[in-house]
């Protein structure tokens, strides 16, 4: 069964380590390798939204679930992040800064698709858009080296790909507008 304050500890003390998010990485490949406990503990993931399991200045942990068809905007985190699927898919688009090019406009520079079971560690730097293209709702756990709700991020315009300061009312109501979408099909 998926011990929650074991987790924690263990994502804790990979902070002591030289290449934290690597350890990380290891804590989160351990459970969601075992899906099916990490829905006993957190449940099944029904509607989109965002949960807090543990924040303290230096380590985010998170419960994301991404509704179906759900697409979230180009957006950085300025932190590693460390992105473990224990049900359905997300895909990610990566991106990078045209050099030169006006108000941080962006273009694609390559794509990773995960699935349930699958981790992965993105640089502090990293640029991603996510989409769940699947017609449920996909789980995932996401470990930050940091203060997720306390630094300063930016977003992309969807369709102009021009950068703009993220906005936590923006995400909620994209969350919400998800949830009704999926509640419609």
């Amino acid at each position: 069964m998926f011990d929650l304050d074991h987790f924690i500890s263990d994502c804790k003390a990979a902070l002591k380590e030289t290449a934290p998010q690597n350890a990380v990485r290891e804590a989160v490949e351990r459970v969601v390798s075992e899906p099916g406990s990490l829905i006993q503990r957190l449940g099944e993931p029904a509607d989109a939204g965002i949960q807090k399991i543990y924040c303290e200045d230096d380590l985010t942990i998170l419960n994301v679930a991404w509704a179906p068809w759900m697409t979230l905007v180009p957006h950085n985190h300025r932190m590693w992040a460390v992105i473990g699927i224990y049900t359905g898919r997300e895909d990610n688009i990566f991106w990078r800064r045209i050099p030169g090019a006006p108000e941080g406009k962006l273009e694609a520079a390559g794509a990773k698709a995960l699935s349930e079971k699958d981790a992965v560690v993105l640089g502090p730097d990293i640029i991603h858009s996510v989409t769940n293209p699947i017609p449920r709702t996909t789980g995932a756990i996401h470990v930050y080296g940091g203060d997720f709700f306390r630094i300063s991020r930016s977003e992309w315009d969807s369709e102009t790909l021009r950068e703009q300061p993220y906005d936590a009312d923006r995400l909620r109501h994209r969350f919400e507008e998800a949830n009704k979408r999926a509640k419609i099909s």
